[in-house]
Formats: C-alpha cells, structure tokens, sequence
C-alpha cells in the first residue's frame, strides 16, 4: 500500500488590502487581542528577538520538522513583497531555522518579517539590517535541510490556527493573529479599544496634575 504524500497548497491565495494592514499595524497588539475576546494572541514565549521589530502583513505559512528549514527556503521563492513567512516549527529551540543570510535574501525580496514558532539566530545583525523577527528562542545552531515542508497550508502557531492570507501583527508585547475573513471587523473593534484606553490615560494623567 503506497502512503499518499501531501502536496503543497497554491501560493497564489487572497491578501487582504493593504489599506487595511496598515490601520492594524497603527494599533498595539494587546487592543488587538482585546477586541478578538482574547484570541488569536501567540504563545507568550514568541517575542522580538531584537528591540523595536515590528510586524504587519498577510502571513504566508509554512510548515517545517522541526530544526529544519528547507521550507523557508522554498517560500522565499514564492512568498510576495510584505508577506510573513510564519512557520510551524513544533516550538523546537535546538536549531535556528534562519539568520542573517536568510534574513538578508528577504530583505532583497520585500519580505515584511518573519514569525517562527521556533528558534532563530544573529539577532543583532539581524537588527543591524532591519529584518523583523518573531521566535521563541535563540541560538547558534545551524538547521538541518533535508525537510519535509508544506507551504500555503494551515497551520497552527503559538497555539492559534493560522490560515494563509490572515493578518500578523507583532509589537513589543508579542504577536495576535487576525482571521482574514474577520480583519474590517476587528480593525474597528480595536480602534474603539484604543480610543477608550487612551481617553482613560489621559484622565488618570490630569487626576495627577498639581491642583488636583
């Protein structure tokens, strides 16, 4: 009995507008997560691997055993300027699935950034040359290539299922996933979210003026 092998899912699936990216990526990832009832935000142990990185984009999902990366290398071939290649790595943190010399071939290629359920590795310079990247560890071991890898399929990350196309943001307090099919929604929920918090700071701040 031959064991059937599972195939790729075409690339070439719906973004979602970019007008619509950047109205998410003006918001704090925690009012996201808010307005979602507090779904969709990633395991807490995926952070920033340098300080400031940021991400905004359509994802572009890859699935990898994990300490391998030989489907990061296939989606740099087909993912798009501003996607996130966001990868199913199974949270392995003994090797890092990309570094600098991927994180430089991104750059060429308009990649927005990169979120890995998995280790990554030359943070520094990898903020030296501006590449966003979200993982849940560092280190200085290499990966394997060999694969297998599945691109443009579901996956799940962090514990949150993602789907191709679905809107990563990534700030400072980690990153929340937005279900394409929901994003205008959540957009304005989270714009209510923060206009209510920042009409809140701005009361306790005039609570503690002199005279008050």
């Amino acid at each position: 009995m031959t064991t059937p092998v599972l195939e790729d899912i075409d690339a070439d699936f719906p973004r979602p507008h970019r007008e619509l990216i950047e109205r998410l990526a003006k918001l704090p990832a925690a009012n996201i997560g808010d307005a979602m009832d507090r779904l969709g935000v990633a395991d807490s142990a995926i952070q920033a691997i340098w300080p400031g990185a940021r991400l905004a984009g359509p994802a572009f999902t890859v699935w990898v055993r994990p300490g391998d990366n030989q489907g990061i290398h296939r989606a740099l071939q087909l993912a798009r300027p501003g996607d996130i290649v966001v990868v199913a790595g199974g949270g392995d943190e003994s090797r890092a699935l990309l570094g600098e010399l991927i994180g430089e071939r991104a750059i060429n290629q308009g990649i927005a950034g990169f979120a890995l359920d998995g280790a990554a590795r030359d943070a520094e310079t990898l903020g030296e040359i501006g590449m966003p990247v979200f993982a849940r560890a560092t280190t200085p071991a290499g990966p394997y290539k060999n694969g297998p890898s599945r691109l443009g399929t579901a996956i799940s990350f962090g514990g949150v299922p993602v789907l191709p196309g679905d809107i990563i943001i990534g700030d400072s307090d980690g990153i929340v996933i937005i279900p394409q099919a929901q994003a205008g929604v959540v957009a304005e929920a989270a714009e209510a979210v923060f206009a209510d918090e920042s009409n809140r700071r701005g009361a306790i701040i005039a609570e503690r003026r002199p005279g008050n």
